[in-house]
């Protein structure tokens, strides 16, 4: 999406899915949901979460878009889910030197989930309280266990004073939709957090 600007050197590159009925084939979403991802682009790039299937085309449009030519240096995996993760595979076998980023549990997960080949000489694991430099950004990780899934990470970008939440304060909805945040906000938390 092109209207949506985060900063010059933080990037939007999700996508809206306006044709999905039920999310997590249970839930009803008549205005959709977005997919969010972000590229942070500095002397070191980190590109934070993938997303679902659904939208693969879509999403490495936009990053191939955002990186003009550069070559990633990190994935941060802050959720496993699909609708964050499905694609950590396609980027690994797109950037044979990236390398992902995340704590223990995701690392335990992983396997379930992808056969990444070379796991243990591309995976930075990070805990509660570390930094990643990506040159004037800095990332700083905050475990968030079940907020969903045992393994949810955020990210809180000092320099632009950003917090990558993952699944906390989320809603259903795309973010091209013109509607009452509250109602959906709060059918989300009950429905997908609590």
């Amino acid at each position: 999406m092109k209207d949506i600007v985060i900063s010059e050197n933080i990037k939007y590159i999700g996508v809206d899915d306006n044709d999905i009925d039920l999310f997590e084939n249970q839930y009803t979403v008549p205005n959709g949901i977005s997919y969010n991802s972000y590229v942070i682009l500095d002397e070191k790039i980190a590109i934070m979460d993938t997303i679902d299937k659904r939208k693969t085309t879509e999403w490495l449009n936009n990053l191939n878009e955002a990186l003009n030519g550069r070559n990633p240096d990190y994935l941060i995996i802050s959720h496993l889910e699909p609708d964050h993760a499905y694609n950590i595979e396609t980027i690994v076998n797109k950037y044979p030197n990236i390398k992902l980023v995340g704590n223990n549990k995701t690392f335990a997960f992983l396997p379930q989930f992808f056969d990444i080949k070379d796991l243990e000489q591309r995976k930075i694991e990070v805990k509660e309280g570390d930094t990643l430099n990506l040159g004037k950004h800095k990332l700083h990780f905050l475990m968030a266990p079940m907020i969903h899934w045992p393994e949810v990470m955020m990210e809180y970008e000092e320099s632009e004073k950003i917090l990558f939440s993952a699944d906390a304060f989320g809603k259903f909805g795309t973010l091209s939709t013109n509607e009452d945040w509250d109602c959906e906000a709060r059918r989300y938390y009950f429905n997908i957090v609590r």
